[in-house]
């Protein structure tokens, strides 16, 4: 995402001018949209138009249009974000109050005013703004048969491909069909990899299965890198990583990123990060529950009492209608920051906060 302008006032009203320059860059404008704001983008506008002799034809034509934004729609497979409203500014094909939905495009910069912007939102523009909090890891969870080709990015765990071969079983004094299968299915894991995988990009690809299953694809794919003369897989053989997994299954994820020895290899990710915090939180729960709080009353009392030392909070919450409700989890983070607590967002599309989460961590010393 590009900051191309910024225009907040001392009473927090203003606007930003922003440009999505990749696909995770529309999640982080979901979270900065509200219902009420106003949007001004570049669109696409059906037109009727009457001619001399009274003959109705219709057209398309591109024009820039302001609307109070009333519905959001996110579609988080395809990162692709639709707002609709009505027209805030007359022009020349559309009315004042009329309606219409304006899905935002990438490379084409849009303007996004509020009569009050928050801490959370601005942190979220300074975060989807920083060039180092990209995509860097990438997890391949597989059992014979089924792969699923993930991106880790510091929002969103993105599920990229999916691999289904049927894998015959063993007979008998013949395993052909059986190695034949896995053959093909090896061999479309390694298409759907080097058609996924920004290697320029991405610091680790972690490889993931039960059993064997990992170890033999790895052999198959160096084994066919050389055979091709594949440099990119060649130069970045070091990146891979093999760790076991119960399943080939998406959920086996959080499991992965789990791992003492993942998290070391991935301790400058945020991904990582945030799965550390929630495993550090259940530990504690289990181990010195008068330190682990959890809901809403329990966390705001620790707050005033000055003994959050790490809150965890998923980014769902500041997506509530309810502008008082809203304002109520943002007053909560702003206290925690306030009196020097650690605050992790959790974004909900990612591995480590599909919950509406709100936990704490309080200080030892004040148990």
């Amino acid at each position: 995402m590009k900051l191309l302008h910024k225009d907040i006032e001392k009473d927090n009203a203003g606007q930003v001018t922003l440009m999505p320059e990749e696909a995770e860059d529309m999640w982080h404008t979901y979270n900065l949209l509200q219902v009420g704001d106003s949007l001004r983008a570049s669109t696409i506008r059906k037109v009727q138009t009457e001619s001399t002799t009274g003959s109705v034809g219709s057209s398309r034509v591109r024009t820039t249009l302001t609307l109070c934004v009333e519905t959001i729609d996110f579609d988080s497979q395809a990162c692709q974000l639709r707002v609709k409203g009505t027209n805030l500014e007359e022009n020349q094909y559309v009315k004042m109050g009329a309606y219409h939905t304006i899905e935002l495009e990438l490379n084409r910069k849009f303007t996004l005013a509020k009569k009050s912007w928050d801490s959370i939102v601005l942190d979220r523009i300074e975060q989807a703004c920083d060039a180092t909090q990209k995509a860097d890891v990438a997890a391949v969870v597989m059992q014979e048969g089924l792969a699923n080709v993930v991106l880790v990015t510091p929002a969103m765990t993105l599920l990229r491909a999916k691999v289904e071969v049927t894998i015959p079983r063993k007979r008998r004094g013949s395993c052909t069909q059986h190695e034949k299968a896995l053959e093909r299915f090896y061999e479309a894991v390694m298409q759907a990899i080097l058609r996924h995988i920004n290697f320029d990009v991405v610091k680790c690809i972690l490889v993931a299965s039960p059993g064997f299953v990992k170890d033999q694809f790895i052999t198959y794919l160096y084994k066919e890198a050389v055979r091709q003369d594949n440099k990119i897989l060649l130069e970045n053989r070091p990146k891979f990583m093999l760790v076991h997994s119960s399943s080939g299954h998406k959920y086996s994820l959080k499991e992965i990123l789990s791992d003492p020895t993942v998290t070391s290899r991935l301790s400058d990710t945020k991904a990582a990060g945030e799965v550390k915090a929630l495993e550090d939180f259940y530990k504690m729960l289990q181990h010195e529950p008068d330190r682990a709080f959890y809901g809403v009353a329990h966390v705001e009392k620790a707050a005033d009492a000055l003994a959050i030392d790490t809150l965890l909070i998923s980014d769902k919450l500041f997506r509530h209608q309810d502008v008082p409700t809203r304002s109520r989890y943002v007053r909560l983070v702003d206290n925690v920051r306030d009196n020097g607590g650690n605050v992790r967002i959790f974004s909900s599309l990612h591995v480590s906060g599909e919950r509406n989460l709100i936990h704490v961590l309080t200080h030892r010393d004040n148990d």
